[in-house]
């Protein structure tokens, strides 16, 4: 009777150890759960807008831009994500284990077997995860590369901005003066009028004339506070936000040529540089596939829990639990997919280097382009700066002086005072065309052009990696 009421005591605490297998499994299920959703929140931008009061040098818009831009930022974690993948990638995948309960235990010759459990690893074939792991550091290298292009783009859109905005405030300015010379050339015209030495054209001339100044004058107001917005959006300000006075910027001549150019886009331009790592990794892409085609591996552990019999006379090992060593490995059979992966990899391979020369002869036909806009931008501000203004204004005062003395008429002194006008405006013009126009080229370059290219310093926008 003893003997029996030990065996039900033992095959009841053995039935107990399937449920504290599950239990533990459900604990660490909970707690895996509970860590990935312990770090769910997202930390937002943010940061005190800086005044940007006083006369504003560009110097200080770009590290504004580069510090506080979000597309910077967004470029930047999207590069990190990418490193963190290379772990993900490159680790073992996570092993399995496996419970199984009998409601209704299967009768072996030891015993009725009440539960089993099975945990197992897989194992790639050794040089499969560092290939994967080559795969995924390419993808860092052109991430990063997207990082340095998204700072440049950034940086090349504040200084477009900022001396898009110089003119149009050097536009109001000029508009300003000519409108107060307006006014002086409608009370001669008038008191001309009066005195028969005008014609009613005449006055009615200058009269339309003011009233254009009038009409520049308010789209330029418009066109300033819509430059301003997006100078504003750049630097991750308030639309409205003050924009002090700009510093006004200098003409420095370029002094590299067009084949220098090419070479330092070439080196430096991230569109190339992107499908060069692109080359490189349709070559590990090869190395990958190959790899692919080759067995994994797999091992495990076996484990059987096995209760008493409930015989007369159990065998001499009745009740011991049964423990097993697991081994298998994946047959690669479908020799059709395996060959179209390599073939596929291949194929990768050549449109990656199809796409460099692509990319090569958009940026040279680019540059081309760019560095005659700059050239000729540079040849008008010298025209007019040296040439043309000084003389529209001599001629503008000579024309006083003859309307004054009879030898010509209004009109004439009205037409030399609009050319003045559009000089003044087209010269401002021509230094902001120059300053976009190189801050282009020098985006298309990777380098500043302006000065010893030889020894110039890289502008900013490379992240350190």
């Amino acid at each position: 009777m003893t003997h029996r009421i030990c065996q039900r005591v033992v095959k009841a605490s053995k039935k107990t150890i399937p449920w504290l297998a599950w239990g533990l499994f459900s604990g660490l299920l909970l707690f895996m759960g509970t860590n990935v959703s312990a770090d769910d929140s997202v930390t937002p931008l943010s940061g005190q807008e800086l005044s940007l009061t006083g006369t504003l040098r560009l110097a200080k818009l770009i590290d504004q831009a580069y510090a506080n831009n979000p597309s910077i930022l967004q470029a930047r974690e999207a590069w990190k994500a990418t490193v963190e993948n290379y772990r993900v990638t490159t680790g073992y995948p996570d092993p399995q284990l496996m419970v199984t309960w009998f409601p209704e235990p299967i009768e072996t010759r030891l015993g009725p077997q009440d539960w089993n459990a099975q945990l197992s690893q897989m194992i790639p074939f050794p040089g499969k995860l560092s290939k994967a792991g080559e795969l995924v550091a390419a993808d860092a290298r052109i991430a990063h590369l997207k990082l340095d292009m998204a700072v440049k783009e950034t940086i090349l859109a504040v200084q477009e901005s900022y001396y898009e905005l110089w003119y149009i405030r050097q536009a109001k300015t000029v508009t300003g003066q000519n409108a107060r010379l307006l006014d002086h050339l409608r009370k001669i015209s008038e008191t001309a009028h009066a005195e028969n030495r005008a014609t009613l054209t005449d006055v009615v001339k200058a009269q339309s004339q003011t009233g254009q100044l009038q009409y520049d004058a308010l789209l330029l107001e418009e066109l300033e506070q819509t430059e301003i917005t997006r100078l504003n959006g750049l630097l991750n300000r308030s639309p409205e936000s003050i924009v002090g006075e700009l510093e006004t910027p200098s003409v420095a001549p370029l002094t590299a040529d067009v084949e220098t150019i090419y070479g330092l886009a070439e080196a430096n331009q991230e569109e190339i540089l992107m499908a060069q790592v692109g080359i490189e990794k349709g070559d590990t892409k090869v190395s990958l596939a190959r790899f692919q085609n080759l067995p994994d591996f797999k091992v495990g552990l076996f484990y059987a829990g096995i209760g008493k019999p409930d015989v007369a006379t159990p065998p001499r090992d009745a009740g011991q639990d049964a423990i097993g060593l697991q081994a298998g490995i994946s047959i690669p059979l479908w020799f059709g997919r395996n060959n179209s992966r390599v073939d596929k990899a291949m194929a990768e391979k050549s449109m990656a280097r199809a796409e460099k020369v692509v990319r090569v002869n958009a940026v040279r036909t680019k540059i081309r382009t760019l560095y005659f806009k700059t050239r000729n931008a540079l040849r008008i501000v010298t025209l007019y700066e040296t040439d043309l203004v000084p003389q529209a204004a001599r001629s503008m005062e000579i024309a006083e002086v003859w309307y004054r003395e009879g030898e010509s008429s209004f009109t004439d002194f009205i037409e030399t005072q609009s050319v003045w006008y559009n000089f003044q405006l087209a010269l401002a013009r021509a230094k902001a065309d120059y300053g976009i126009n190189l801050a282009r080229l020098e985006r298309m370059a990777g380098k500043r052009l302006t000065g010893d290219v030889a020894v110039s310093a890289e502008p900013a926008g490379k992240e350190q990696p």
